[in-house]
């Protein structure tokens, strides 16, 4: 069942959403602050967030930014706020799309199916090749030079995460709270060792990575040199 984070400081429309939503199937959790929104991202990880931007305490472009340093689900602002520089703050924030209030139910579901549909296809990727490594993301596997290398299960959630965002920066409390959880967004010492072992088994010289990189300060990326 696919779970929705619905997020708004007008109880009217939580229970307007909870109902249809509920109604077609959806697994719903309710949140009217951003406070509780991130308290509930974080105990549910739902599939989707459906999110205010006018809230009460943390505002909606906080959770945002807030969600986007661990996770990647897809979030779409609902708000009375339409003028251009609000969906422009929004969108550069994170958020996938942005529905202005007043909103028919039918378009809401539409995009909600958009949303999912592209979700889905970016965790479908095919088998991903760089130099001598090759990642099975689907089926959690990993050859060096045709050899299978076997990772333990967090040194592969490490690498699936860095190897999804293939050439772009992952901060270091990112990568700790999706495989460790918020609570050991600060444990960077965890990294080091795990990444270090990471090299160990993938890297041809460890000491001099190609593949995986260190951002000093910053986290790592997964940048393999041009052919």
């Amino acid at each position: 069942m696919t779970s929705v984070l619905c997020v708004d400081d007008e109880p009217q429309l939580l229970r307007t959403l909870s109902a249809n939503l509920t109604a077609r199937h959806y697994d719903v959790t309710l949140a009217g602050t951003g406070e509780l929104a991130l308290r509930a991202a974080a105990d549910h990880r739902p599939d989707v967030v459906l999110l205010d931007l006018g809230l009460p305490g943390i505002s909606g472009l906080e959770v945002i930014r807030a969600l986007r340093r661990w996770t990647t689900v897809p979030i779409i602002v609902l708000s009375a706020r339409d003028t251009e520089l609000d969906k422009i703050a929004a969108l550069d924030a994170g958020a996938d799309d942005y529905l202005s209030k007043p909103f028919g139910m039918g378009e809401l579901h539409a995009r909600l199916r958009a949303v999912l549909r592209r979700q889905t296809a970016d965790e479908e990727q095919p088998v991903i090749e760089a130099g001598p490594l090759r990642f099975d993301l689907a089926a959690h596997r990993v050859w060096r030079d045709d050899v299978e290398v076997k990772l333990t299960p967090i040194e592969w959630r490490l690498v699936e995460s860095l190897v999804r965002r293939r050439g772009r920066l992952v901060i270091a409390d990112t990568l700790l709270t999706e495989v460790w959880g918020p609570q050991f967004a600060d444990e960077t010492s965890y990294l080091r060792v795990h990444m270090a072992h990471i090299r160990r088994k993938l890297e041809p010289m460890p000491g001099r990575p190609r593949y995986f990189h260190t951002e000093p300060g910053l986290g790592y990326r997964f940048d393999p040199p041009a052919p």
